[in-house]
């Protein structure tokens, strides 16, 4: 009897797509993955107790602040994983249109929906939530930046390419957050835009006029202001209450009491929950001056702890950098990182007196939704970016 050969089974399209989309989930993350997404969610956790010992003492039980922080960081996290399984090309897309959307936001600060707060107008108020705009153009400058340079990535030996229209549009933005008077988020920015500009492989003799220029702008800024002089110059370390009462009770108030906050937890601290500058001491407790709370009831061991976890994200974060064959990603990956860990230096720097007070926030950790969220999105590009390095961090980069 003669046999009929069977067809050969082929696979239909949509198992095999099936089949791959499968493989790929159960990929083994990258070490750079696993370093940010732990830092940053012990990080976040971390900040969500401090915030809840810092205002518990002042708001009775109530816990309104900590709850709103709680409700920022379960949007944010879910966001930051969302955020990580977009393609690189999507990435790119939303450049342009983030930065326009995050500076028309920010002008909304000098409409009535305008909050002002410790002289500064960089807040809008929405439905009972405040909000800080310039928070988001922290994110969509880096990606922004790092689009146009890389569309630029063969001309940037031409010093006009470089500039335009990256320095104009960045200058623009930033002067809309100074015009608010927030100058230590103005000075983040600039951050970004000097890492942006580093980290595409610019030539380093062209970071001279930016630096000149902005050097120039923030001496220009702070000369304009008797209040931002008084806190560049005031060496409040050294203060003396006794002796100058007008100056404890003025601008050194506040870095006295972080001083003291900071020396009363000693190495292993007064224990959670018992900060006494908290009660009506420490103004901004919860905000600016989170790590004095941390270094009174967590003493020297909670401190390193925070600069530890820091520490592990800024490794994961230039390990990407370092890693990555694609200048988009490399760009805005380095304006990121120099963001989120400049500004926590720079605010670990003001507490223990190093910086003049700038009002900075800690990012994870300070209260304030608008900076939690802004920094977990940041955090879910850096995860986008991760997951194109391969996990044993050889072999060719994908898409």
């Amino acid at each position: 009897m003669t046999q009929v050969a069977r067809p050969k089974r082929t696979e239909s399209g949509s198992g095999l797509a099936a089949r791959v989309s499968l493989g790929r989930l159960l990929t083994p993350p990258s070490t750079e993955f696993v370093l940010i997404t732990s830092a940053a969610l012990l990080l976040t956790v971390f900040g969500l107790v401090m915030v809840v010992s810092a205002t518990a003492a002042v708001e009775s039980g109530t816990m309104s602040t900590a709850i709103k922080q709680g409700l920022f960081a379960l949007v944010g996290i879910p966001l930051m994983f969302v955020v990580s399984r977009m393609p690189i090309d999507w990435l790119k897309k939303l450049a342009w249109p983030a930065l326009i959307l995050a500076t028309l936001m920010q002008l909304l600060v000098f409409t009535p929906l305008g909050v002002g707060s410790g002289g500064n107008r960089n807040w809008i108020d929405i439905a009972g939530f405040t909000l800080q705009p310039s928070e988001f153009l922290k994110l969509a400058l880096a990606l922004w930046i790092a689009y146009v340079l890389l569309r630029k990535q063969t001309r940037l030996a031409v010093w006009h390419h470089v500039f335009i229209p990256v320095v104009p549009v960045s200058v623009l933005v930033i002067g809309s957050v100074m015009a608010g008077e927030d100058l230590g988020t103005a000075m983040v920015l600039v951050l970004v835009l000097l890492a942006c500009l580093f980290f595409s492989g610019v030539k380093l003799r062209l970071f001279i006029l930016p630096l000149l220029g902005g050097a120039g702008a923030v001496l220009f800024y702070a000369l304009s202001s008797d209040n931002r002089m008084r806190r560049i110059t005031a060496l409040c370390a050294n203060v003396d209450p006794a002796v100058d009462r007008q100056t404890y009770d003025g601008i050194c108030y506040q870095a006295i009491h972080g001083f003291w906050g900071m020396a009363t937890g000693g190495i292993f601290g007064l224990g959670l929950g018992n900060s006494q500058e908290k009660y009506g001491w420490l103004p901004a407790a919860a905000n600016d001056y989170i790590f004095a709370v941390v270094g009174e009831e967590l003493g020297l061991i909670g401190c390193l702890v925070v600069m530890a976890l820091f520490t592990v994200f800024a490794i994961g974060a230039f390990h990407i950098i370092r890693k990555t064959d694609d200048p988009f990603i490399r760009v805005a990956a380095g304006g990121i990182t120099v963001w989120i860990i400049g500004q926590a230096l720079i605010n670990i720097g003001v507490v223990i007196g190093v910086f003049p007070v700038m009002g900075v926030p800690l990012p994870f950790m300070s209260q304030g939704g608008t900076a939690l969220l802004s920094v977990l999105l940041a955090c879910g590009v850096l995860l986008a970016f991760a997951r194109t390095i391969p996990a044993d961090g050889r072999g060719k980069v994908t898409r």
